[in-house]
């Protein structure tokens, strides 16, 4: 064998193993990828109920304010006609 087919063998040889393992490596990478997309999916829809959640609240909230103001002004209103009656 010619030192150039030994030279070219060792080279093809090393780049083959460093292919390999950087395949490797690239799956592994992947896979923690995907791991941490799928917590951050959880994360998000966490969140996304957390706020529907508050949204739905502050609704009611909201109700319960416009509620009240109305029998404040129905009170309003009689005591309104019943100091026109007195008069």
């Amino acid at each position: 064998m010619d030192t150039t087919q030994i030279l070219l063998i060792i080279t093809l040889g090393t780049t083959t193993v460093f292919s390999v393992i950087i395949g490797i490596q690239l799956i592994h990478v992947l896979y923690e990828l995907r791991k941490t997309l799928s917590t951050i999916n959880k994360i998000t829809t966490g969140f996304e109920a957390v706020g529907l959640n508050l949204e739905h609240g502050f609704g009611e909230v909201v109700g319960f304010v416009n509620g009240f103001k109305t029998i404040l002004k129905v009170f309003e209103i009689f005591a309104h006609k019943k100091n026109d009656k007195t008069k």
